[in-house]
């Protein structure tokens, strides 16, 4: 198929289909950031099917198409589980412009980071990627229910529970006294 066929085909058999497409990128996968990134991914995989003319169904194999164009958005997005908890670094880094820390803040930081990885290590797998998800990457509870396959409700009882239990993990520690913690907490 000559380009200017493959034009003529695209904008007969597919374009008339694009407000479709968005609507049900959005409603299918509202946690993506960007629905036009995900059509004109969708758009560079159909023209490189060799003949397109020979879809039976071009409207079934766009959206089709679409939908495996954000599955693998999603794989690649979780590709980068949060096994090493080095990443923690960047919650305590010093801004660059500011004299740099002495060796007893460079310890007190030291010991912090560890107190916080051991606190994130103790918690349940699942409950420890959520709190890795909200408080590292910065994603909305609702991004983080479309991104494990869980409910919102879910989320926030895991971050409850995270944050509390690190609280805990902490005056055991004797990093913060229990006075500091809110008197529903208290007891």
């Amino acid at each position: 198929m000559s380009s200017a066929e493959q034009a003529r085909w695209f904008s007969e058999h597919v374009q008339p289909h694009e407000p479709a497409l968005r609507a049900y990128l959005s409603k299918r996968f509202p946690s993506l950031p960007d629905h036009d990134d995900l059509v004109q991914e969708t758009y560079a995989r159909l023209l490189r099917v060799e003949d397109p003319g020979r879809l039976a169904h071009p409207k079934a194999f766009l959206f089709t198409t679409a939908r495996n164009a954000a599955i693998d958005l999603f794989r690649r997005r979780s590709a980068h589980p949060h096994e090493a908890l080095a990443e923690a670094d960047r919650l305590i880094e010093w801004p660059l412009l500011e004299t740099p820390p002495t060796v007893v803040e460079t310890m007190e930081r030291r010991q912090r980071r560890e107190a916080l990885t051991a606190a994130l290590q103790s918690l349940p797998e699942r409950c420890r990627e959520v709190m890795l998800l909200r408080y590292l990457d910065g994603l909305a509870g609702k991004e983080i229910a479309a991104r494990l396959g869980i409910s919102l409700g879910t989320v926030k009882g895991h971050l409850l529970k995270g944050v509390r239990d690190c609280a805990r993990y902490f005056e055991a520690c004797g990093l913060v006294d229990a006075a500091v913690r809110p008197p529903s907490e208290s007891a």
